[in-house]
């Protein structure tokens, strides 16, 4: 029932927002559009801005659908766009409504997730620092982030697909070339490079 009360606030939210900015949306309005009260609004969310995250936590949760390994982060990067201009009207109010500081927190939250897994399974077999993983987890997550928000700046152009083909291209093989210049086990040669 939990996660039913969640969506149906969500609903409530993302309908109010294609009207006013989220700065213009109260509580009030959420619960009379959903058929609830201020109290079963509180059981869930601190506030707007916790039903925002939420939603937006969700939303990418769902859209990477599990695709956080080494062969599948294109896959879940590229569902996270999609939804993310699926959602255009909500990302972009959103965008423009709420501090960037809050946008930025959460999007570094949710993409260094998808990292760090990817991270991890490629240090597979090797001796690598954790301090030296959440570095390599940390730059990407940096370098995604900006993109993201260059991209959402810029009318979300190119598509989702373009966007994640230089991505690959870029940076392919880069995290386990990473990793190997940061193996304790076995010191990185000038071989390899």
């Amino acid at each position: 029932m939990s996660d039913i009360t969640k969506r149906a606030l969500e609903a409530s939210l993302k309908k109010m927002l294609l009207k006013k900015p989220v700065t213009k949306i109260t509580i009030s309005d959420i619960t009379e559009d959903c058929g609830v009260n201020r109290a079963t609004f509180y059981y869930h969310f601190k506030d707007i801005y916790d039903l925002i995250e939420w939603s937006c936590e969700e939303d990418s949760r769902i859209a990477a659908n599990g695709n956080t390994t080494y062969d599948t982060w294109e896959q879940g990067f590229l569902n996270i766009f999609h939804a993310v201009e699926e959602n255009k009207p909500f990302i972009l109010n959103v965008y423009r409504h709420v501090s960037q500081e809050q946008i930025i927190q959460y999007l570094y939250r949710i993409v260094y997730q998808l990292i760090i897994n990817v991270v991890e399974e490629c240090a597979q077999g090797m001796s690598v620092r954790e301090e030296d993983k959440k570095f390599i987890a940390d730059f990407y997550k940096y370098a995604f982030v900006g993109m993201m928000l260059d991209w959402i700046r810029k009318d979300m152009k190119p598509s989702p697909e373009k966007m994640i083909f230089r991505l690959s291209n870029l940076i392919e093989g880069d995290i386990i070339r990473m990793l190997e210049k940061c193996r304790i086990d076995k010191p990185y040669d000038n071989i390899n490079k």
